[in-house]
Parts: structure tokens; C-alpha cells; sequence
């Protein structure tokens, strides 16, 4: 028996044995024991000291349940610390770093970028470089209106860009972890150019970054004065057009849940669903579950309750963490260990212009999706009543990423199980964000493609892996004739806006630059 265990039995006989004798129901009665059983009153103990014995004694016995609380926490923590440490060892990495310390203080000129880099996070600045990139200068610069403004989106309604265009719109619903533009970055690489030129209406919800006075916003509120008010905007604009319904990200998992209400409602405005790295089942989200657990949950709710948000930081910490090979050592060997700048982006600089989480949205969206799981297993609730993925039965487009650390490509592929409709599913080189801004002609991209039908038989992912064929380059273009092979024909380019829908300022809008 340990040294605990024997003081807790010198100090509190009385909660020992009784927790013994309930051990072994064959021990000898105890009548000290069976005292403090039976006994209605509490024991004159001090609190504090009722407390202490309770926990001694549940080491004292060693309990099954114990020995797992700390078998998972252990677990955990070394799965934390793989990740922050990048698999190295920790002593080992405190000798490399005292080593390079050790360098840095010899050679002045290679302080210079970690001084640089200090002040910026003291200041609140972007990160050296990122000043190149400027939203509606040389990034978010495809032309449009801003149709619709409201407490928690701009709606952008692009140009035309061809003789004709498809009769039916694509609304793009990004996540609002980060800003929009990431689909519309560079004009060589933007998503939302590619498809105006190729003839599609595009439309796209611009989030607001919230501040405190959003604490209460709800996942319910990003659906009703998100994807519900973009699709009443786009039917007074394209009277009787049905729309392609597109999201990425947590953007997509809301596109999912509105076009469940809208299958549910028999609202037949959706002609298809295009889900960009989103998850509809988070039984196994991956890696970014060693952030969300109970414990975890409970944390960031008692942080946001006091800010009514959670910041940028805390969310992009997390990202860093599930990434830190490439986010977090390689950044420091180069720019501090050898002193070398790495070249700033269009998509660096963009993932560095974060956003904040109401506290409402954040907390129910983990809760309910995270932890509960409840739109997968038909518990979610749109206007009071359960939504089903189910209901859903116009054709999807789910696009999956093979290096995916935030939404697994696995993971991705459960819309097979959930749905009961024909969905194309492809799974494209590339992470999170690189694999989504995949652009034609970008080096070492290919990807897998392969559409089931409603009435054909289950392919597990490892099958699927096997069976798919696969294809060189960028999967904008399979998207795109996908899209454009759905009936509806052609008409001629519509004005922006309509009288109840007028524009009220250039794309990108206001939101956008919103800190």
C-alpha cells in the first residue's frame, strides 16, 4: 500500500474501511463501517478535511475508474506534447534550442527577425510580409455588388464575365472562422474568377467579425441571417432560378443543416450541394479532437463568457499545434535559427487576417456538433423540430483533402452513409486550404473522382481509395462541368441587385475589413 493510502488510513478510518468493505462484499462486517453507511447525519469533519478523505480514499482503493481518468489524461498530455514538440524529444529539443540560443547570441544580425517578430504580437500586427496583400487591392479583387448587408453578412453578387451565364446561381457559404476571400485570393488563383469565367452567377456571404455586442448570435442565427437571407436576396434577384448551394468548412456543415430544414420544409430552392472540406459526422474529427473534450469546452465557455467571444489567438493556436512541423519549428528554423525571411503569400497572409467566434455560436457549435454529434444522428434541431441529412436528395459534390489536419478527408467521406441522394465525392492533393485553393495549372496537384449513385452499393474509403481513378491537376474544372451539367440552360447576364436589393457598395464590401 502506498504512503497515501496509509496515511489516509491513520487519519480517516471511518471513509476507508467503509470504502473497503464496499470493495469486497465478502469482508467482515465493520460496524465503523457500516456507521458511516447508515448513518443520515454528516461526520463532524471539517469540509476540506471530507474532501481530502474522499479523494485519498478513492486512491487508497484504487479504482478502475481512476486508474483510466489518469490512463486518458495521460494520453492526452503526450499526444499535446508530440504535437508542441513536433515528436522530438523534450530534453532534446531544450538542448537544440540552448544551442541555438547559444549561436543567436553570437551572430546579431539573426536577432533581428525574432525582434521584428516580437513586437508585431505586442502590437497586434499581421506578420512581416503579409502588408503586401491588400483586401480589394490585390487580393478579394474579382468585381461585384454588395447586395445585402445585415447584422451579420454581406452578400456579394460578382460581375459577369461572359456573353451568357448559367440560369442557376451558386451561393458559396465560407467558414467564418477566417475571412471569405480565401476563395477569392489572387485573380491567378481565385475560385470564385474561375467560375464567373466559365459562366456561372456567383454569389458570396461575407461574415462579419463579431466583437463582444455579438455574444448571443447562435448557430441558428448564422443560418437565418446567413444562408437564408443570401438565398431570399438571390430569389428576388433570379426570380424562380434554383441555386447551387455551396460551403467550405464550418461553412459547409451550416449549408448542410440549411438545405436538411429546406429538404425537410419541401422548399425546392437547392439544385445541389457542394461540400468543400466539411464534416457532417464528428465522431471522428480527427486530430483537433485533443482540444475538445468536456474539460475543454467548459474552459473556453468560462473565457468567452467573460469577452462574449473567443478570440483569433486561441483558435489559431490550436491549428498551429495540429501543424506544428511546418507552422511552428520549420517557421523558427528559418526565420531565427538561419535567419532566413520565408517569402509571404497570398494564402499565408490571408490565414494570418483571423476572425473571433461569439460565444452563443462557438459553444453550441461544439457542444451540439463536437461532442454531441447530433446532426449525423438526427438530433439537430432547425425551427423547433430534428433535421435529417437524409432528406436531402439533390445531387453532392464533397470535396475531401489528403493532408487535412481540421476536417479529415474520412471523415469528409461519411456524407456517403448520411445521405440518400448521388454524390460525387474527390479527394485532391494538398491540406485544408492549399487542397481547396488547388487552381489549374498549380505544380504536383492531382486528385481522385468518382460519383455513386442513389441506388448502387457502399464503397468503404480504403475501397474507394483503390477504385478511383486518378487525374493530374486541379479539380476546379471537374467542379465546374459538374455544375454546369445540371439542367437549366443558359440566359443572359443579369444586372446586380434589383430595386429591393440594390447595391450598396463595391465587392469586397465593409465587412471584410473589419479587424
Amino acid at each position: 500500500m502506498s504512503d497515501t493510502a496509509v496515511r489516509a488510513d491513520a487519519r480517516y478510518p471511518d471513509d476507508v474501511a467503509a470504502l473497503k468493505s464496499r470493495e469486497d462484499p465478502g469482508a467482515p462486517p465493520d460496524r465503523a463501517a457500516d456507521a458511516v453507511l447508515q448513518s443520515a447525519e454528516p461526520t463532524p469533519a471539517h469540509p476540506l478535511e471530507r474532501a481530502a478523505s474522499a479523494w485519498l480514499g478513492c486512491i487508497a482503493a484504487e479504482t478502475p475508474e481512476l486508474e483510466a481518468r489518469w490512463a486518458e489524461l495521460d494520453r492526452v498530455g503526450r499526444a499535446v506534447l508530440a504535437n508542441l514538440t513536433g515528436g522530438v524529444w523534450p530534453l532534446s529539443l531544450a538542448a537544440a534550442y540552448a544551442d541555438w540560443a547559444m549561436h543567436l547570441a553570437f551572430a546579431p544580425g539573426k536577432q533581428g527577425n525574432a525582434l521584428d517578430d516580437w513586437q508585431r504580437a505586442i502590437a497586434g500586427k499581421k506578420p512581416a510580409g503579409a502588408e503586401s496583400f491588400e483586401v480589394g487591392k490585390n487580393v478579394a479583387i474579382t468585381p461585384g455588388k454588395v447586395v445585402l448587408r445585415n447584422r451579420l453578412i454581406e452578400l456579394v453578387q460578382y460581375a459577369p464575365a461572359t456573353p451568357n451565364v448559367h440560369a442557376e446561381p451558386v451561393l458559396i457559404v465560407p467558414a467564418w472562422i477566417m475571412k471569405y476571400y480565401i476563395l477569392d485570393l489572387s485573380p491567378h488563383n481565385s475560385l470564385v474568377k474561375y467560375l464567373v469565367e466559365h459562366g456561372h452567377s456567383v454569389f458570396m456571404i461575407s461574415w462579419k467579425n463579431p466583437g463582444a455586442e455579438d455574444r448571443d448570435l447562435g448557430m441558428e442565427d448564422y443560418r437565418r441571417l446567413g444562408v437564408m437571407a443570401a438565398l431570399d436576396a438571390i430569389a428576388a434577384i433570379r426570380p424562380g432560378a434554383r441555386v447551387h448551394l455551396a460551403g467550405y468548412c464550418l461553412g459547409g456543415t451550416l449549408a448542410a443543416i440549411a438545405a436538411a430544414a429546406l429538404a425537410r420544409d419541401r422548399d425546392p430552392r437547392v439544385a445541389s450541394l457542394t461540400l468543400l472540406a466539411a464534416q457532417t459526422d464528428f465522431e471522428d474529427p480527427g486530430e483537433i479532437s485533443l482540444f475538445i473534450d468536456e474539460s475543454q469546452v467548459d474552459f473556453l465557455e468560462n473565457l468567452m463568457r467573460l469577452r462574449g467571444y473567443l478570440d483569433t489567438k486561441q483558435m489559431a493556436g490550436a491549428f498551429q499545434l495540429l501543424r506544428s512541423n511546418d507552422l511552428i519549428w520549420s517557421y523558427r528554423l528559418y526565420n531565427y535559427l538561419l535567419g532566413r525571411r520565408q517569402p509571404m503569400n497570398d494564402l499565408m497572409a490571408w490565414n494570418a487576417d483571423g476572425t473571433r467566434m461569439p460565444y452563443r455560436m462557438h459553444s453550441e457549435y461544439l457542444r451540439q456538433l463536437f461532442l454531441d454529434n447530433d446532426l449525423a444522428e438526427g438530433r439537430y434541431r432547425v425551427d423547433g423540430r430534428p433535421v435529417a441529412l437524409t432528406d436531402i436528395r439533390v445531387p453532392i459534390f464533397a470535396v475531401g483533402t489528403v493532408a487535412d489536419h481540421v476536417a479529415p478527408w474520412r471523415s469528409v467521406y461519411k456524407i456517403h452513409l448520411l445521405s440518400d441522394t448521388d454524390v460525387t465525392f474527390a479527394l485532391t492533393s494538398g491540406g485544408h486550404n492549399a487542397g481547396i485553393v488547388s487552381e489549374p495549372g498549380h505544380r504536383g496537384r492531382s486528385y481522385q473522382l468518382l460519383a455513386r449513385r442513389q441506388d448502387e452499393r457502399h464503397l468503404d474509403p480504403e475501397a474507394w481509395l483503390q477504385t478511383a481513378p486518378r487525374f493530374d491537376g486541379s479539380w476546379w474544372p471537374a467542379w465546374q462541368r459538374w455544375l454546369a451539367e445540371h439542367p437549366g440552360g443558359e440566359i443572359d447576364p443579369t444586372v446586380l441587385g434589383v430595386p429591393a436589393y440594390a447595391p450598396l457598395a463595391d465587392a469586397p464590401g465593409s465587412y471584410v475589413h473589419v479587424p
